[in-house]
């Protein structure tokens, strides 16, 4: 019997001045201290609301120090986490709130147009604790307000967290993620980046993404964590530097921007040992350049939600660039993770190298399944522990395995996953779109960056992108909105209704 969160606790007894967590952006700091009084205030608060263990509470908040503190406050409480990104519109967070049948939402007071609808729209949400709010049930007095209890024990295979990712359904779907994962991934995370309690990390992962777990593992390890809400470049460099940052977020977009940076920028780095990369393909050409120039080794991930990242997955690490297939590898199985290529046609036939076939993974880090969906559980959660991951690649002979393509059609850009289908389910309503396919183009920055090609309902009709990026604002985040526009008179298919991705892909993204 364990709780994930009850690292706090030693952590206050062990160094309880020491800065814990940094928000640049509002000049705050919270020592450990800080960090166990205030989360076990709220986990506190949240027990005597009529909320029971495994509950299910949604966060809607922006990147930020109360996103974190109720992260380790739902968890020392027994309930299970529901993290959303504050991009989320009003149809895209009532999903989840339905879906997950969750009992309370805590979010911003800024955010009120969006989630009072959505508590209207959903019986089973009960309660809204609001940051920023006033009277006895605000986030600031409920964190300020009770005693720390206990963390309420939990069994290793207890979910503590439903992680929402999409399919190619368009429905989302919810990874069930427990307090074993949760160690598996701490634990293998730290082991990558050999994590010690001096270490100073840069945060630019949204909370609400499993890439979380980079900070959290450094706090684990009783190191710094530093928060940076959103990306912007210059700030990255400053950030860096004047807090001598020795671990840093990135991901392909970010590594790229700084391999076009003025010589001399590298000077800001000096106190990085480490950079971490996944998300999303890092381009070999951009790998190499990076480190040839900042001398910092990339660590280069391979994991999904599913996995908590690297609570089951693989890692490159400087020992391995040696054999790293000219900056093209994810590297080596990490913590208690296995690794397999299977027959994409058999997923009972293991693939020897280097034959390709679909990535499949085991380990402690891997989800239950999907929340309320069993039949799209069966498909991927295989009955002997392996988890089907939908990507294509191969083990070299050095045992480092190499991603080389997507069984989905799923879209990464910058990290951030784009499923096609809930795009096209928005874009179809459109009074002028006939037919539609979005697609991903490779781009150098972003890695892809998602495209319309679209068949509209009069010959003589014309549609502009502006028209098409207003009409997708009402109801998809900012990053699946389409960048490219393309008019077809037909869209191609196979049978007249299997549509063809990849024909699209190779004739339209030149």
């Amino acid at each position: 019997m364990f709780n994930i969160s009850a690292f706090l606790d030693n952590h206050m007894l062990r160094f309880p001045a020491k800065t814990a967590l940094i928000h640049p952006k509002s000049n705050r700091a919270y020592t450990y201290d800080d960090l166990y009084h205030l989360s076990g205030s709220l986990a506190t608060a949240l027990s005597e609301l009529d909320l029971s263990p495994g509950d299910r509470v949604i966060l809607y908040l922006d990147s930020s120090p109360e996103y974190l503190i109720s992260y380790f406050a739902i968890w020392r409480a027994g309930l299970v986490a529901v993290p959303t990104n504050i991009v989320y519109r009003k149809e895209e967070l009532t999903y989840v709130a339905r879906n997950s049948g969750a009992k309370l939402l805590i979010s911003s007071v800024n955010s009120q147009s969006i989630t009072r609808p959505v508590k209207d729209l959903c019986p089973s949400l009960k309660h809204i604790i609001e940051v920023g709010g006033e009277g006895k049930n605000s986030w600031e007095m409920l964190t300020c307000s009770h005693s720390p209890a206990r963390p309420v024990p939990c069994t290793p295979d207890k979910v503590c967290q439903i992680q929402y990712t999409s399919g190619t359904t368009g429905r989302p779907k919810g990874a069930m993620l427990t307090h074993y994962g949760w160690l598996a991934a701490l634990q293998a995370e730290e082991e990558a980046l050999l994590l010690t309690c001096n270490d100073i990390y840069l945060g630019i992962y949204p909370m609400a993404h499993v890439g979380i777990s980079w900070g959290l593992s450094v706090l684990r390890a009783g190191g710094t964590y530093v928060i940076m809400g959103r990306y912007n470049p210059e700030e990255y460099i400053n950030l860096t530097r004047d807090y001598q940052i020795t671990v840093l977020a990135g991901m392909p977009p970010v590594i790229h921007a700084l391999t076009e940076t003025p010589q001399g920028t590298e000077d800001n780095f000096t106190s990085v040992r480490r950079i971490i990369s996944g998300g999303g393909p890092m381009h070999s050409l951009t790998w190499k350049k990076f480190f040839e120039r900042f001398k910092i080794p990339i660590i280069n991930a391979y994991g999904l939600s599913e996995t908590i990242v690297l609570g089951c997955g693989t890692v490159i690490r400087p020992e391995d660039y040696q054999d790293a297939d000219e900056y093209n590898s994810v590297g080596k199985p990490i913590g208690y993770a296995e690794v397999k290529i299977v027959d994409i046609a058999d997923h009972s036939r293991e693939l020897m190298s280097p034959d390709h076939g679909e990535i499949a993974l085991r380990g402690p880090g891997v989800a239950l399944g999907y929340w309320n969906m069993p039949e799209e559980t069966k498909k991927v959660f295989l009955e002997d522990g392996w988890f089907l991951t939908g990507d294509i690649g191969y083990i070299d002979s050095n045992g480092m395995l190499v991603i080389t393509d997507r069984k989905k059609d799923m879209i990464i850009m910058s990290g951030w996953k784009v499923y096609p289908t809930e795009v096209e389910n928005v874009l179809i309503n459109h009074p002028k779109i006939a037919d539609v396919a979005i697609f991903g183009c490779p781009d150098e920055e972003k890695g892809e960056i998602p495209a319309a090609a679209v068949v509209l309902r009069d010959e003589n009709d014309t549609l502009k992108p502006d028209e098409l990026t207003e009409w997708c604002r009402e109801f998809l985040a900012g990053y699946k909105i389409p960048r490219r526009l393309m008019i077809l008179n037909q869209l191609p298919r196979v049978g007249g209704w299997k549509l063809l991705r990849k024909e699209l892909r190779d004739s339209l993204c030149s």
